[in-house]
């Protein structure tokens, strides 16, 4: 299976859930069945993304890292890469890599919500997906970010947008 087949797996599945969800989730399966590019950077129309929230359920807290390029408090993530198969394991795998933690897992369940926005690159049509940190986890900052730290829940909406600040809301009430 190609990671657009799986993609499109993924979200023809997915529940939404809510009525914003559902139509987002249905305009991602139209942008995948338009376009056998839609999961690569080169597809000039916007391509999903796959991000996920690195989360501390134990110790209440989310990790977010400060992005180089778009100087935000965001939750890691990032376009889809040729050796990807799943989109859920691009999640995974951009958490690795930006978080530096060895042993993330994901949430059980699927993505988490979805979320469209424009980048300096195009549209991202970014599935969110959620991480957990295992116990004694030591994050180490990558070249994408300027800076890792983790904050409490209560204080993600204080410092990152509202797309960040829902996906953190979504994590928790799925904890």
């Amino acid at each position: 299976m190609s990671l657009h087949e799986d993609a499109a797996r993924t979200l023809k599945e997915w529940s939404a859930p809510d009525g914003a969800q559902e139509a987002l989730r249905l305009a991602y399966c139209d942008h995948l069945a338009a376009r056998p590019d839609g999961v690569w950077r080169s597809c000039a129309d916007g391509h999903i993304t796959a991000s996920a929230l690195v989360v501390d359920p134990r110790r209440g807290r989310v990790l977010l890292t400060h992005h180089r390029k778009l100087r935000m408090w965001l939750q890691t993530g990032g376009h889809c890469e040729p050796g990807d198969t799943v989109l859920a394991g691009a999640a995974l795998r951009e958490a690795a890599e930006e978080s530096g933690i060895a042993g993330l897992t994901l949430l059980p369940g699927g993505p988490v919500r979805l979320d469209r926005h424009h980048t300096p690159c195009a549209w991202h049509l970014d599935v969110q997906y959620a991480a957990l940190a295992p116990e004694g986890a030591a994050e180490e900052a990558g070249e994408e970010s300027l800076e890792l730290r983790w904050f409490g829940w209560d204080e993600v909406a204080d410092v990152a947008d509202g797309s960040v600040v829902r996906l953190a809301e979504r994590t928790r009430a799925l904890l």
